[in-house]
């Protein structure tokens, strides 16, 4: 699994926001994608949500979100397909200002 990548699972709702918002801030990641599968498909959505919307607000922003399923044997043998997500998050750019990178009027 790449670096940027947070899998959601079953630990407490805030060390995945926890761990995103650290992507962005101390490891200076452009993009970070939250995955999960089946059942924490919601969770996956609300922890983008909460970190875009109340700790990164304004300098992070939803590029692109995948859906897809995955098919593999549970214990018992039986094939199983379960549906998965991927939410990709990167860093806003900065808007720059007409003014500014022009050369000063003489």
């Amino acid at each position: 699994m790449a670096d940027n990548s947070i899998f959601v699972g079953g630990k407490p709702f805030m060390n995945y926001v926890t761990g995103v918002v650290m992507q962005f801030t101390t490891k200076g990641a452009k993009e970070v994608i939250v995955k999960a599968r089946g059942k924490f498909i919601s969770r996956a959505v609300d922890i983008a949500e909460v970190a875009c919307k109340r700790f990164l607000k304004d300098q992070v922003e939803i590029k692109d979100i995948q859906v897809d399923s995955e098919e593999f044997q549970n214990k018992e043998g039986k094939e199983v397909r379960v549906s998965t997500i991927e939410i990709i998050l990167i860093t806003k750019e900065k808007e720059t200002s007409s003014a500014e990178g022009m050369p000063a009027a003489e």
